[in-house]
């Protein structure tokens, strides 16, 4: 059953859902964070069609809310999310723990997968794959989000990489076998130049030494704009669960063998 607003810090947007598997200390635990564009969204009613299959899968899930704009500015939803990830990693039984996120929530994960201040203020190296086995970006922006270039009172359509943008924080590789997995998903039909950028994060991440396996790339083709979220198969199942499960699965079994 979902345990309804948890709270993971003093504010009252530091809420989470936590939707428990059968045995939660055997199973995985993936800590979503819900798009919006950093201005709306929310974690869900605690029966979110999603979080509830993958519970039902054996993956548990603990979908957060965290401050966003007008109240917000950069780097509090950053912070909220580090924060989050933290408390879970503390206070939830696991079996390992994944971080993803869809659309802003996938570009906080970039953030946490490439930024290692944030994390490493609750004593997490974000890229020890023994504390966090993978991040799912899904459809997230790589370069400054154009919420914060709204903040900064300039064109949303301008690209600007800097300590804002997950693909400024990527640096050359010291230690691949100790990294954890990082899952970039994105539609053909996406948000204008989303694609683009995630193919070039992709690029750059490689050329910087990360291992391909290490930084899968799915290209969901015929949908836009996380427009596979709550999509259903053909067999009327949901296309979005399965998805995250093989992720989640295969980074915690990488990060127990390695």
């Amino acid at each position: 059953m979902t345990e309804r607003g948890l709270s993971y810090g003093p504010l009252p947007a530091h809420k989470l859902d936590y939707y428990p598997a059968g045995d939660p200390s055997a199973s995985p635990l993936f800590v979503f964070f819900h798009g919006g564009g950093l201005e709306s969204g929310d974690r869900g009613n605690g029966s979110d069609p999603v979080f509830t299959e993958l519970a039902r899968r054996g993956i548990s899930v603990a979908s957060a809310d965290y401050r966003t704009y007008p109240a917000a500015r950069f780097p509090d939803f950053v912070t909220d999310a580090a924060r989050c990830a933290a408390w879970c990693s503390k206070n939830l039984a696991c079996r390992g723990l994944v971080i993803g996120g869809s659309s802003a929530g996938g570009y906080l994960s970039m953030m946490l997968a490439l930024a290692g201040d944030y994390l490493a203020a609750w004593g997490i190296d974000h890229q020890q794959k023994r504390q966090i086995a993978g991040y799912f970006c899904d459809s997230g922006q790589p370069t400054v989000h154009f919420n914060i270039l709204r903040e900064r009172r300039l064109d949303t359509r301008l690209i600007r990489v800097d300590e804002a943008a997950p693909l400024w924080h990527v640096k050359p590789v010291t230690d691949p076998a100790k990294l954890p997995r990082v899952a970039l998903i994105v539609a053909d039909n996406d948000m204008e130049n989303r694609l683009e950028q995630n193919r070039l994060l992709r690029r750059t991440m490689l050329h910087l030494g990360w291992p391909a396996e290490k930084v899968p790339f799915t290209l969901m083709e015929g949908y836009g704009h996380t427009g596979y979220n709550y999509a259903a198969a053909p067999d009327n199942s949901l296309v979005y669960p399965p998805m995250i499960e093989e992720f989640v699965r295969a980074s915690v079994r990488a990060a127990e063998e390695g």
